[in-house]
């Protein structure tokens, strides 16, 4: 793959706590532009690998990139756009508040106008006043959704963005994030969601990269009409 068009880079990288192996000698690259999906069982690394890319950890071999440069720096943090698993936005603030507050550290123009359009689109003018601790979790969800994406970031890491969210506000965020100009890497352990937001997927089991492909390539292992979920299945417990 041509350097110079590798926006995502993880080289050769090892992350344990304690005795736990999380990561192990993992390593692959993302195109700019492409859409990628994180895809594994619970404990396969994806959460540590997210983690890692956001600069949030720092692993103990290897090396992670974002643009040619370590995700801790100011030019990488500032095209980035992060959504955790089980996101907390500041519990003290209101929603509007949270809002308006990143988006001023974030220095974009027109805060206030910004603000009022993601309230529309995640239809959260009824709680705008709110404090965050008094929200729902899919509320709580789609106010994080908004924040990660409140400065138009070229990259976007989003750890099971559909959590919490109801079928109409899942399709709502679907639409938004297939038609965004962006790098991003969706981590999720359901295939669907995979392929409803992505075109490839990097599938990890034990901290290591177990295949990595396209839908379509992936689709191709099974046999005639067998669902994309039966496939998944099979590789995962044949790596256990």
């Amino acid at each position: 793959m041509d350097k110079q068009r590798t926006c995502i880079e993880v080289n050769a990288v090892s992350k344990r706590f304690g005795n736990t192996v999380a990561l192990k000698n993992l390593s692959f690259k993302i195109p700019y532009g492409e859409k990628f999906a994180l895809l594994g069982p619970n404990g396969a690394g994806k959460s540590t690998t997210l983690k890692l890319l956001v600069g949030f950890l720092n692993p103990d071999l290897g090396e992670v990139t974002i643009g040619g440069v370590t995700p801790s720096s100011v030019a990488a943090r500032s095209i980035m756009g992060y959504l955790p698993e089980d996101a907390s936005p500041y519990h003290v603030l209101s929603v509007r508040e949270n809002l308006e507050y990143v988006g001023t550290l974030r220095q974009i123009e027109n805060v206030k106008e910004t603000t009022d359009s993601l309230l529309d689109f995640f239809d959260l003018r009824e709680y705008e006043k709110a404090k965050v601790g008094k929200l729902s979790r899919g509320t709580t969800q789609k106010l994080a959704l908004a924040l990660a994406i409140i400065h138009k970031p070229k990259v976007l890491l989003l750890d099971e963005p559909l959590n919490y969210l109801d079928i109409p506000t899942q399709e709502k965020v679907i639409t938004l994030l297939t038609s965004l100009s962006v790098t991003s890497l969706v981590s999720t352990h359901i295939m669907s969601v995979a392929s409803r937001l992505t075109k490839n997927v990097i599938m990890l089991a034990k901290g290591a990269v177990l295949w990595e492909g396209s839908i379509d390539a992936l689709k191709k292992l099974g046999a005639a009409e067998e669902p994309i979920e039966s496939i998944v299945a099979r590789m995962m417990i044949g790596a256990q």
